[in-house]
C-alpha cells in the first residue's frame, strides 16, 4: 500500500496565520480562564488582516497588531529574510467584548462533526505512519533552520513523503522538499544541507524503529524542484487561518470532519470534540485494537453528542453513550 502525506513549516503563510490567531487566544486566556474567542487571520505580501471576536471579563492590554508582528519575528520573519515582520501593516478589526464569557464557553455553542483516529503504536504517536514521518521531517527541517546546517534558511517550506507499507515493513520511497532560502546562499549548498538534515532525522528514526527498512541511499529526493525559493512567506503566497485542516488532523488517509483547531478558545466544541474523539480512539487502540476512528456529532445547546459512532478495523458499531462525559 502506498501512503503519502504532507506538512508545511511554521513560516508557511497559512501556519503563520494559525500561530497569530492562537497567540490572540493565548492572551484572552491570560486575562480570563473562561475567555471566549474566534479569531481569523489572513495575510498577503506586507499586509495582515485580523477579524473575529473575543470576550473577557477584563480588557486585554495587549495590542493585537504588535502581537502579530512578534509572532512573525519568533517564527523567523526577521531582518535579512524576504519577509521582515516589522514591516507588516496590520488591520485589526477583532471585536473586543467586556462581559461574562461563560454565556458562550460554558456550553456547546456550535454544531460540529468531530473525528478522532488512532492506530499503530506509541513509536509513531498512534498516527498514520506517513503523517508521523512527514511531521518528524518538518520538525527536523525547522530545527535545522534555527540552529543546524540550514541555520538562517526558511522559515517557509513544505514537504511530501511517499511510503510503501507492507505488513510491518515501511519503505520510504520518496521525499519532496521545497524550502525558502536566503539570496546569498548557493543553491547547491542549500540542497546539500536539506539532504543532510533529512538523512540525520531518518537514521535517528531507523535506530529506534526497524520497521523503517529502506536504506537512506535508496530514497528518491526531490529538493526545490522549481529552483531557488527566495520570496517565501506571505510575499510568495497568501495565508489564511484554518486552511491546513488535513495536516492539522491525520493526513489524507483519515477523514477530518469539520472544524478548525486554531483561533478558537479551548472550550469551543471543535477543539473539545476533537480531543475527546482522539482520546476515545486511543483508548481502543491501547487495549489492542489495530486502528479506531471515532465520530462525534454535536448540536448547539446540547451537551451530549447527538450521534456517536466508532469504526474499529473496518467494522462499524455504535458506542455506549454512558461512556461519553458531557462537555459542559
Amino acid at each position: 500500500m502506498i501512503r503519502v502525506s504532507e506538512f508545511v513549516l511554521p513560516g508557511h503563510p497559512d501556519k503563520f496565520c494559525d500561530a497569530v490567531a492562537d497567540a490572540v487566544i493565548g492572551e484572552v486566556l491570560k486575562i480570563d480562564a473562561d475567555g471566549y474567542g474566534q479569531v481569523e487571520v489572513s495575510t498577503w505580501s506586507d499586509r495582515i488582516f485580523m477579524t473575529g471576536g473575543v470576550c473577557t471579563r477584563r480588557p486585554i492590554p495587549v495590542n493585537f497588531a504588535q502581537l502579530a508582528v512578534a509572532t512573525g519575528i519568533a517564527i523567523g520573519y526577521t531582518g535579512g529574510n524576504h519577509i521582515d515582520a516589522r514591516r507588516y501593516r496590520v488591520t485589526d478589526t477583532v471585536c473586543r467584548v467586556i462581559d461574562d464569557p461563560t454565556k458562550w464557553t460554558a456550553k456547546v455553542n456550535d454544531q460540529a462533526i468531530c473525528i478522532g483516529w488512532a492506530g499503530y503504536d506509541a513509536k509513531v504517536d498512534w498516527l498514520p505512519i506517513e503523517h508521523w514521518l512527514a511531521r518528524e521531517f518538518r520538525d527536523a527541517l525547522y530545527a535545522s533552520c534555527q540552529s543546524g546546517p540550514l541555520k538562517g534558511q526558511g522559515p517557509d517550506g513544505k514537504l511530501i513523503v511517499r511510503v510503501r507499507e507492507e505488513d510491518s515493513r515501511w519503505t520510504l520511497e520518496h521525499a519532496l522538499v521545497t524550502l525558502q532560502q536566503r539570496p546569498e546562499t548557493p543553491f547547491l549548498d542549500l540542497c546539500g544541507a536539506i539532504a543532510e538534515t533529512l538523512c540525520a532525522a531518518y537514521r535517528r528514526i531507523q535506530s529506534t524503529d526497524p520497521r523503517w527498512c529502506a536504506p537512506w541511499n535508496d530514497v528518491e529526493l526531490m529538493l526545490n524542484p522549481n529552483g531557488p525559493l527566495l520570496n517565501g512567506g506571505s510575499d510568495g503566497d497568501n495565508g489564511q487561518t484554518g486552511r491546513k485542516l488535513v495536516m492539522d488532523y491525520y493526513g489524507p488517509r483519515v477523514p477530518i470532519g469539520g472544524g478548525a483547531l486554531f483561533g478558537k478558545d479551548p472550550t469551543h466544541i471543535d477543539r473539545v470534540g476533537a480531543r475527546l474523539a482522539r482520546s476515545l480512539a486511543l483508548d481502543e487502540v491501547r487495549r489492542g485494537t489495530e486502528e479506531c476512528l471515532v465520530r462525534l456529532t454535536y448540536a448547539p445547546g446540547v451537551s451530549d453528542p447527538i450521534d456517536i459512532c466508532k469504526d474499529i478495523t473496518r467494522t462499524t458499531k455504535h458506542l455506549d453513550r454512558s461512556r461519553i462525559a458531557r462537555v459542559a
